[in-house]
Parts: C-alpha cells; structure tokens; sequence
C-alpha cells in the first residue's frame, strides 16, 4: 500500500497564495503519475494538475497560468503552488498516486488518494 500524507491547506483572501505539499510513503516500488485533484461543495473531483508517467504536465484549463505544480522524486513529494488564489478554487485538494508496489505475491499496481486537504479562499 501507498500512503499519501497531505499538508498546506487552509483559509486564504482572494488573490493570495497557498503551496500544497504531498508526500507518498509505503511499499513503493515505483510511482507512475502523481498529482492534485480537488472536489469543491455540490460538484464532482476534477483534476487540478499532475504529472503524467512520461514526465509532462497536464492542469485544468481553469487554473493553467496560476498553479505549478513541481515534484521532488527523491522525497516522493508532489507540490502545488497557487498563486492569484479565486473564491471558486475553493475545495478539497485530494492527492493521487498510481504507483506500483511490492506485495508478498510481487509487484502490484494501483491508485491510491490521499484524505484530502481544505483549501477556502475568501472574497
């Protein structure tokens, strides 16, 4: 299993900054992509940025020019820095793995999230 430990939330006023840092620890054999989805009140989890396994970027249209997401591979860190934060950033920001692990039967590959952690931008 992978454990994704979350930290960097909390309440901000509109146009401020916020920098989420995920951390993956566990039977990591290896980490395929990893990166940042958020779920705001009444809507469905939507990818916010994330690295794919070939090493690029993918962000959601709606934060492209004020998020960056950036990694630390030695630490197995992930982190998001939001810049120009707006009301409607306002979310759970929930980490996400897909790594391959060792298992007692070899290697397994799966998802995993972590427990998420809260982002409120006022206006």
């Amino acid at each position: 299993q992978v454990q994704l430990v979350e930290s960097g939330g909390g309440l901000v006023q509109a146009g401020g900054s916020l920098k989420l840092s995920c951390t993956a620890s566990g039977r990591i054999f290896s980490i395929h992509t990893m990166g940042w989805y958020r779920r705001a009140p009444g809507k469905q989890r939507e990818l916010v940025a994330a690295f794919t396994s070939g090493g690029s970027t993918n962000y959601a249209d709606s934060v492209k020019g004020r998020f960056t997401i950036s990694r630390d591979n030695a630490k197995n860190t992930v982190y998001l820095q939001m810049n120009s934060l707006k009301p409607e950033d306002t979310a759970v920001y929930y980490c996400n793995a897909r790594a391959t692990t060792t298992q007692t039967m070899g290697l397994m590959t799966g998802d995993f999230w972590g427990q998420g952690t809260q982002v409120t931008v006022s206006s």
